[in-house]
């Protein structure tokens, strides 16, 4: 991508500027952000100017590695010093420029009148800490209540991102709870401050469309109600188009484009926010694509085969520490997968899709049984989950899944040692053979993971889960965290993937238009249970489940002319998957509705009326 000239740059970040100085409460002035290489100082972001007005939203959006988390780290004063410091330019944040600010005054200023909702939960809070207890002192640090105020006001945060039994999740710890529910809870430390800037860095990367919708409605209701003025980095272009005011693009440390989110989504006039926008997965591009191909009549042989798979973990209480309750995670799921098929499950965060993944890789215990190909075994027996060469699994976060210490060229080679396949010299040329067909040169395969980008460490991620050829791959949210144009092309990868080696995905996520776009058929779940289950066009044409149908509403749509003024609830609460000990969990039955297309009858009037028709 060649890079836009001062000049041009000049030009293009005039548009949309804010008109009255008096209403900026932040404003960026040719900010220098520089990392030392050896002797040397690179610059990382480049020559920065922005400003920010009160009760407004700006988003800056833009592939990983552009600058945009390192700038809202320069405005918190969270540079990893001496290694990444300012170089040139200011930050003046209500008159005052905090380049300049002491230590003390910057502790005044973050999180009370500047909070940050960081992209990465897990790495955020602390894990030998509960959550309670990380609640309430952020509140008590910025404020003067007691232990029993702050407690409350932690419990009140927690109820307004909608997590259910907030007085009991007080006394978890952050290994207990899911990535979303974590996330949540980092969006609650930040809104119970009620700050007058709120930094969000990719906040609803890691939460389902419902949940992601919520939590937009709640920042602009901390907006209407606070006046607060938010900069929200991300990169789905959905979510620009439903809440920024302004829009500003980066690319590669340099802001190329900026403007009223109106003038960016309808006549964008860089060739990177073009492509960008161009990238964007829209709900009906995939049945459209479909209906340009040739119909394939194949009738596909059933690859796995899950049936009546359940999971369940103990809670312990009481000073004898026995098992009290049982958490009910995956609940009599049944579906298969056939060759060469995307088989997708969606659902909000918690509801068991990633449990069921670790089941079918023996990575958590389970019952029920499994069928792959002519081997039939209790889930249970699936033990040895790396000792599995035919099921394979491309983990959300590729920079947690791979070794720091290692060698990506010996990450990929690995499973091919591990099970004794072929000679040193083979095992070599079949690890160079994955890296060119994954887009990576074979001189990077002496590179450490931390020197690649997000999008090339997850093509890492899928070439090492191809060295055993396996029949089935398993893509936990491999696509959730990459920006929408690395998405894109990891996307199409995969396809390409599955057509030259005839492999079968389960495909799990929270995105329904990714979903809609790669799918044959889908599966929707909700509190551990299958509710309903189709093909593409069965579930996404013609939803029969009320969840199905809010998933589908709740999808953002790049397009800022269709906004919507408010988004709509599921429930006041999520269900609680616990029960206590002899419980039984209540269970949703199936019902047919001829042709593949499944729907739960549960308290479900929409399914008797179409058998009826």
């Amino acid at each position: 991508m060649s890079e836009v000239s001062v000049m041009d740059a000049s030009v293009e970040v005039s548009k949309g500027a804010p008109n009255d100085i008096n209403d900026r409460i932040l404003e960026l002035t040719e900010l220098v952000i520089s990392a030392r290489s050896g002797t040397e100082l690179v610059p990382l972001v480049d020559g920065l100017s922005l400003s920010l007005n009160r009760g407004e939203t700006l988003c800056i959006a833009g592939e990983s590695g552009s600058g945009k988390s390192m700038t809202s780290l320069a405005v918190m004063g969270l540079l990893p010093k001496p290694a990444v410091r300012i170089t040139g330019g200011a930050i003046n944040f209500d008159g005052r420029d905090l380049t300049q600010a002491s230590e003390r005054h910057m502790r005044h200023v973050r999180g009370n009148r500047i909070a940050m909702i960081f992209q990465e939960p897990m790495t955020s809070l602390n894990p030998v800490l509960t959550i309670g207890r990380q609640l309430i002192e952020a509140i008590q640090a910025h404020s003067s209540l007691g232990n029993r105020e702050a407690r409350q006001k932690a419990i009140e945060a927690l109820n307004s991102v909608r997590i259910p039994q907030a007085e009991q999740r007080l006394k978890q710890h952050p290994h207990e709870l899911s990535g979303g529910m974590r996330q949540r809870v980092m969006i609650a430390m930040a809104l119970a401050l009620e700050p007058d800037i709120l930094i969000a860095d990719e906040p609803t990367t890691a939460l389902d469309v419902t949940v992601q919708g919520e939590v937009l409605e709640l920042l602009r209701d901390l907006q209407k109600t606070h006046g607060t003025s938010i900069v929200l980095i991300t990169h789905d272009m959905g979510v620009v188009a439903e809440m920024a005011d302004r829009v500003v693009i980066m690319q590669k440390g340099r802001l190329v484009e900026q403007g009223d989110v109106a003038d960016i989504f309808a006549r964008p006039s860089h060739d990177y926010t073009k492509q960008l926008l161009a990238a964007v997965p829209r709900l009906g591009d995939g049945m459209r694509k479909a209906a340009l191909q040739p119909t394939k009549v194949e009738e596909k042989e059933v690859l796995l085969e899950v049936d009546d798979l359940c999971v369940q973990f103990d809670i312990k209480g009481g000073f004898f520490g026995k098992t009290t309750h049982h958490v009910h995670a995956v609940n009599g799921v049944s579906f298969e997968i056939r060759d060469r098929e995307t088989f997708s499950l969606v659902g909000e965060s918690g509801c068991g899709k990633s449990t069921i993944a670790k089941a079918l890789t023996g990575l958590v215990p389970s019952s029920g049984s499994v069928h792959l190909k002519q081997t039939t075994r209790d889930a249970s027996g699936l033990v040895a989950a790396t000792k599995h060469r035919d099921i394979q699994m491309i983990f959300q976060d590729p920079y947690a899944s791979l070794d720091p210490r290692m060698r990506v060229g010996d990450l990929v080679s690995e499973p091919m040692l591990i099970h004794k396949i072929g000679t040193a010299e083979e095992r070599k040329a079949r690890t160079a053979e994955l890296f060119e067909r994954v887009g990576l040169h074979t001189n990077q395969m002496e590179n450490y993971p931390h020197e690649f980008s997000g999008g090339q460490r997850q093509r890492i991620c899928i070439a090492r889960a191809l060295a055993l050829r396996p029949k089935l791959i398993i893509a936990d949210e491999s696509v959730a965290a990459l920006d929408v144009s690395v998405q894109a092309r990891v996307l199409a990868l995969l396809k390409e993937l599955q057509e030259e080696f005839g492999i079968a995905y389960l495909f799990i996520s929270h995105d329904m238009a990714v979903v809609e776009n790669i799918s044959d058929r889908v599966a929707v779940m909700y509190m551990g249970q299958i509710v309903e289950m189709g093909s593409r066009e069965q579930v996404f044409s013609n939803p029969q489940h009320p969840y199905t149908k809010k998933l589908i509403a709740a999808v953002p749509i790049p397009d800022p002319s269709q906004r919507r003024q408010e988004f709509s609830r599921l429930s006041d609460e999520i269900k609680s998957p616990v029960y206590k000990v002899g419980q039984l969990p209540h269970r949703v039955p199936l019902l047919s509705l001829g042709n593949g297309h499944f729907v739960s009858g549960d308290d479900f009037d929409s399914v008797s009326q179409h058998v009826a028709a």
